[in-house]
């Protein structure tokens, strides 16, 4: 039976030297283990991996995950660009299980997507992935079935080049990223279903009226709690599983049990960063360190240095570090809500420990974030707008709507914000995003985006003027070319959207479960345009293919595999469809995929396509 973790545990942990959720008392198997922090892996060629169950121990209490080879996260794999692998998985789960290979192109049958490259492994059987290797750098592997991923069925992967590398290290380490939560994945699905903002305990407190009033004054102050009140929202909703149940974990070790990479002085490391997380995004840095980013999604870029980093669930960053005079760093990720944070250390020798540093203050999102800026709202007439919905209107900040009377806010419906699309925006101080017809009047939309930007240079919520150097998607720069060089021939638009009460998410207001294929034809090359219409960030994610970043002026940017989506962005990318057959894309939070913001992409030969 899974018991809920109460307030007041919650806090305890907090308490506790600032370490959350446990202390790491799980005992990994004995391959496992390791003296200099090294994950165990296994290489070559020839490859076995099960799929089971495992007791582990992250909060005092007994709880059983799904893992592989008996390790949570399970064994890294090396491999080596050029060859053949085989990797032969068996299952012995009481229920389907599958592996994808995030970022990898392969065929379509070893995809590891159930339902569209193949069946999934059933209990007792084995599935027997066998294919080359065409890339090189860092990437991860995890179930595509159900909520097996949340559970603790997944692994790092790394792939050594074949040609020299552009840069030089002494050591190298995976610091994987993960959430925990000793709730069961289904339960967290149900809770979420029912009440999406019942992990969220970053709501606002009297000490924050008391500075709200010394910084803003007593009515602006009243008015801005009067309209959250009536709209029964906050401000405060950045991730919809918090610290409140999740323990973060670094390679499988809780805070608590702090993970330890060790260097000798002199040394320069490499650290694969992993985000490995079912719904976690992590903001990391390394306090007295500089981090230098030589490649991101396994594929390299052009050095940049920084201090901090946002990783989105999915992706993958290499940095440089050079430990100085100090024995010991702290490895802090801290989760975007701040509701919690994964810790390791750096160190001379096992034992010793660094400051770990507090959280920030928790974010606030404001409606400028959400592409809804005061520009844009200026003399607008709210009477056009009757029956908007406060899920439309949640995370706006009182602060950018000054002039507007927020008794007439109370008990607006979502039709309002969606009846938008087909307004005359002439009078409304510059032109605004349009939107797709499926989304009029759609009780799956509770919001649409007014002036969505690609925000390429923006260190994200919680992350500016913080006084550190903080890598954005505008830093990144590939080494190469754009590979294709051509330009797309077609731009198809999306818009990732949601509502946030009913925890329903789509692309386009349609579900997975109603939608048609996105088909491309053989060889061709496309632009894809997201637009967010949605107040969360969505790490959206295609199997098979690259995704080719362009900046704003439509120029070659940098190689992902996943694309992050921040609430009012809208940001372009270029896909050669260079890989015949049926292939996922989805946002890779796993209960929103799960949710329905997932879609089939079919690759057909030229005059194939039904």
């Amino acid at each position: 039976m899974h018991v809920k973790p109460t307030r007041r545990s919650f806090i305890k942990g907090l308490a506790a030297g600032g370490v959350l959720a446990g202390t790491g008392l799980w005992q990994q198997p004995l391959w496992a283990r390791s003296e200099d922090g090294q994950l165990p892996a296994l290489s070559g060629q020839q490859f076995d991996l099960f799929i089971g169950e495992s007791q582990v121990n992250y909060s005092g209490t007994s709880r059983t995950a799904m893992t592989i080879n008996g390790g949570l996260p399970g064994p890294l794999l090396r491999w080596r660009e050029g060859d053949t692998v085989t990797i032969r998985v068996r299952n012995r789960l009481q229920e389907d299980t599958s592996i994808h290979w995030h970022g990898l192109i392969l065929p379509a049958n070893m995809d590891g997507v159930p339902g569209l490259s193949f069946h999934g492994i059933t209990p007792g059987g084995l599935y027997e992935y066998r294919f080359k290797v065409q890339q090189n750098g860092t990437y991860w592997y995890h179930s595509h079935s159900g909520l097996q991923e949340q559970a603790g069925v997944y692994g790092p992967l790394v792939i050594e080049a074949r040609e020299p590398e552009p840069f030089q290290y002494d050591r190298d380490y995976v610091v994987m990223l993960s959430d925990w939560s000793d709730e069961a994945p289904e339960r967290l699905m149900h809770i979420l279903k029912k009440q999406p903002g019942y992990y969220n305990f970053h709501k606002r407190t009297v000490g924050d009226f008391i500075e709200d009033v010394s910084r803003d004054g007593w009515a602006a102050t009243l008015a801005d709690r009067k309209m959250w009140a009536q709209m029964k929202m906050t401000p405060t909703d950045l991730a919809d599983v918090s610290g409140y149940t999740y323990t973060y974990l670094i390679n499988g070790q809780s805070p608590g049990g702090n993970w330890t990479g060790l260097f000798k002085p002199g040394e320069k490391l490499r650290l694969r960063l992993i985000n490995g997380s079912a719904m976690s995004y992590f903001d990391l840095r390394i306090p007295g360190l500089k981090m230098t980013v030589v490649a991101a999604d396994g594929q390299y870029v052009q050095p940049v240095s920084v201090d901090e980093l946002r990783i989105a669930v999915a992706e993958t960053y290499d940095v440089l570090v050079e430990p100085g005079s100090q024995e010991a760093y702290t490895l802090f990720a801290q989760a975007m809500d701040r509701s919690g944070y994964a810790r390791g250390t750096l160190s001379q020798r096992p034992g010793l420990s660094a400051p770990v540093p507090p959280l920030d203050p928790r974010p606030l999102i404001s409606m400028a974030d959400m592409g809804m800026d005061h520009g844009s709202m200026a003399g607008m007439d709210m009477g056009a707008m009757p029956s908007m919905d406060h899920g439309q209107m949640q995370g706006m900040d009182h602060s950018q709507m000054q002039g507007m009377d927020s008794g007439n806010m109370a008990g607006m419906d979502h039709s309002g914000m969606a009846s938008m699309s087909g307004m005359d925006h002439g009078a409304m101080g510059g032109a605004m995003q349009s939107h797709p017809a499926s989304e009029d009047g759609n009780p799956l939309v509770d919001m649409q985006t007014m002036s969505p930007t690609p925000k390429l240079a923006d260190p994200g919520i919680g992350l500016r003027n913080n006084g550190r150097r903080v890598l954005t998607y505008a830093d990144l720069r590939s080494t190469f070319e754009d590979p294709d060089g051509r330009e797309p021939s077609r731009t198809i638009e999306l818009h990732l959207t949601g509502h946030m009460e009913k925890f329903s998410w789509s692309f386009d207001g349609i579900k997975f479960s109603d939608a048609e294929p996105l088909r491309l034809t053989y060889g061709e090359r496309v632009r894809i345009t997201l637009v967010n219409d949605t107040m969360m960030t969505h790490p959206i994610h295609l199997h098979g293919m690259w995704s080719d970043l362009e900046d704003e002026q439509g120029r070659f940017l940098v190689r992902k595999h996943t694309i992050d989506m921040p609430p009012g962005s809208k940001r372009s990318y270029r896909v050669t469809a260079d890989a015949l057959g049926r292939w996922a894309y989805h946002c890779h939070l796993l209960f929103h995929m799960e949710m329905g913001m997932f879609r089939e992409v079919r690759v057909d030969e030229a005059g194939s396509a039904a």
